[in-house]
């Protein structure tokens, strides 16, 4: 092994974090980005050529446009973001001698919205535009015939969080911290999350050892509700945690005054908070053959903890 990976993405949440997991390995990370205002290590993608790829064991592709719930982000962005990129830096890597391929998609380009456990047999169907722009990258890997001397693996995550992630936990963690009661008392859901360690862990080991390429969601093992959640963090916080069981009805109600006048309690994040998103991944855990290095809670808790240490040192 070359001991040398490609990451584009480097500087973004999963970058930063796959670069520190795989330096303790002794796995050398040269990052790709697109800043103008390069840091050390760092090249752009334009600078990324074939001898950077030839060079490497394997190219880890997570640079793209997340997805906005601000509504601000053209299709064009997200294409362009998501698909084109991707598509150019696949090329680089078929006409290259770099022998492993990671592409880290969603499970959004598969669905929205889930009943029961999202697998990697289900149809894909995504209604937004960034879901379509994942899936059109997947659907190019996809359509190329692979060497035998190569292999690609599409990840799909579901919501990956770790250490002084800025997501949806951070948001829940600020509102327990202000002792804001928490409304949707009333919702009962299921949702699956993927500790970022595990994400790190799974792709270290794709590399490593596992020899058929394929499409792949991954998740944590367990789920949890939102209401769990809320419990967990109010509990890691030390922080009493009021939830209330307002009316489904009045809920749809402020939501549609939410909408209208433009607030941050809007339709889609009621469903980001209340629905059911379940995904299995019983598919890479076979292919592994090893228990992920963190249960759903221990990572949650890391999490939990790190917004906890940020708070106080701050």
């Amino acid at each position: 092994m070359k001991n040398k990976f490609l990451v584009s993405g480097a500087t973004g949440f999963v970058g930063k974090n796959l670069k520190a997991y795989l330096n303790k390995k002794n796995i050398k990370v040269i990052g790709v980005s697109r800043e103008e205002n390069l840091i050390e290590g760092i090249v752009s993608y334009k600078n990324c050529d074939i001898s950077l790829f030839s060079n490497s064991e394997a190219f880890i592709h997570l640079a793209g446009k997340a997805h906005d719930l601000r509504k601000v982000v053209s299709a064009d962005e997200y294409y362009e973001a998501n698909t084109y990129l991707t598509i150019n830096l696949f090329d680089k890597f078929l006409n290259s001698d770099c022998k492993v391929f990671v592409y880290l998609s969603s499970v959004k380009a598969v669905a929205d919205r889930v009943d029961g456990f999202l697998t990697e047999k289900d149809i894909p169907n995504p209604i937004t535009a960034y879901g379509k722009s994942k899936l059109k990258a997947e659907e190019y890997i996809l359509s190329k015939v692979i060497s035998k001397e190569k292999r690609v693996y599409i990840l799909r995550p579901c919501m990956i969080h770790g250490p002084n992630n800025k997501g949806n936990l951070n948001l829940l963690y600020q509102i327990i911290q202000k002792r804001i009661p928490y409304p949707l008392g009333k919702y009962i859901n299921k949702r699956s999350f993927l500790s970022i360690e595990n994400l790190c862990f799974i792709i270290e080991k794709l590399v490593e050892y596992v020899p058929n390429s394929g499409v792949y969601n991954v998740a944590d093992n367990d789920v949890i509700s939102t209401k769990e959640l809320v419990k967990l963090i109010g509990k890691a916080s030390n922080k009493r945690v009021l939830i209330l069981n307002i009316p489904k009805n009045i809920i749809g109600k402020l939501v549609f005054i939410g909408e209208k006048f433009g607030l941050p309690f809007n339709t889609e994040k009621l469903e980001k908070l209340t629905q059911n998103y379940c995904v299995s991944n019983a598919k890479i855990n076979m292919v592994l053959g090893e228990e992920l290095p963190l249960n759903l809670y221990e990572g949650l808790n890391k999490t939990i903890s790190s917004f906890k240490d940020k708070n106080h040192n701050g």
